[in-house]
């Protein structure tokens, strides 16, 4: 038998909260291109596109239940929205937070060791402003259910290019900061959704032991 054979890893199980979102989406398309992985557990309000590497449970996150099947190698957190779709700040918290955390508890119990998370530059859960408070809350919790890796990653203001939901505050940041970029301290650069999305995947996929923060400045252009 092929020794080298025998030293490849088996492929990873990936379990990806928020595969339809701006960086979601990205670490989706990324994964299903990866060959480290085998299948990719998204579970999602709507179905996406078949594909063959893609376990796609339709659930409802105001609801979820350990008969999703969340146990994975490692997870992703990408689940997200704004003020103005949630509609208020309690709807919010509820989406932004707390189906995050349902989730991410729910595939910790299910026996999945590590986990990333896509936070946001300036995540404090004492800050003043309901984001940054709200990514802060969600990595203060994260870090309390007991996963052996645990990956925050903190981008700045993400350069999406077309949404399908409008962020006229995102537009507006761009707009001011991407032709003075190359002026500006990285960490508060605008970084591609493409980029945000392989910093993800490559910390679930390395699952260094304890608990490991990516500021904006380090994630890869």
């Amino acid at each position: 038998m092929n020794q080298t054979r025998c030293n490849v890893p088996p492929p990873v199980t990936l379990l990806l909260l928020g595969a339809t979102g701006a960086v979601g989406s990205q670490v989706l398309r990324l994964a299903q291109q990866d060959p480290r992985i085998g299948r990719v557990i998204c579970p999602t309000r709507r179905p996406l596109p078949p594909h063959s590497r893609v376990l796609n449970p339709i659930v409802d996150f105001s609801a979820l239940s350990a008969e999703v099947g969340w146990q994975a190698d490692a997870g992703i957190g990408c689940l997200g929205t704004t003020l103005r779709l949630a509609g208020s700040t309690e709807a919010f918290d509820r989406i932004e937070r707390g189906y995050l955390i349902t989730a991410a508890t729910l595939a910790h119990r299910a026996g999945t060791p590590t986990f990333a998370y896509n936070s946001s530059v300036g995540a404090d859960r004492g800050a003043r402003g309901l984001y940054l408070r709200t990514k802060g809350r969600v990595e203060a919790e994260l870090s309390t259910l007991g996963f052996a890796s645990l990956t925050h990653v903190r981008p700045s203001v993400l350069d999406a290019g077309p949404r399908p939901d409008s962020r006229p505050g995102e537009r507006l940041a761009l707009a001011m900061m991407k032709p003075l970029a190359f002026l500006l301290p990285r960490r508060i650069r605008p970084v591609t959704t493409a980029a945000v999305a392989r910093t993800l995947l490559e910390a679930a996929l390395a699952a260094e032991p304890g608990v490991k923060i990516i500021e904006s400045e380090a994630i890869a252009i």
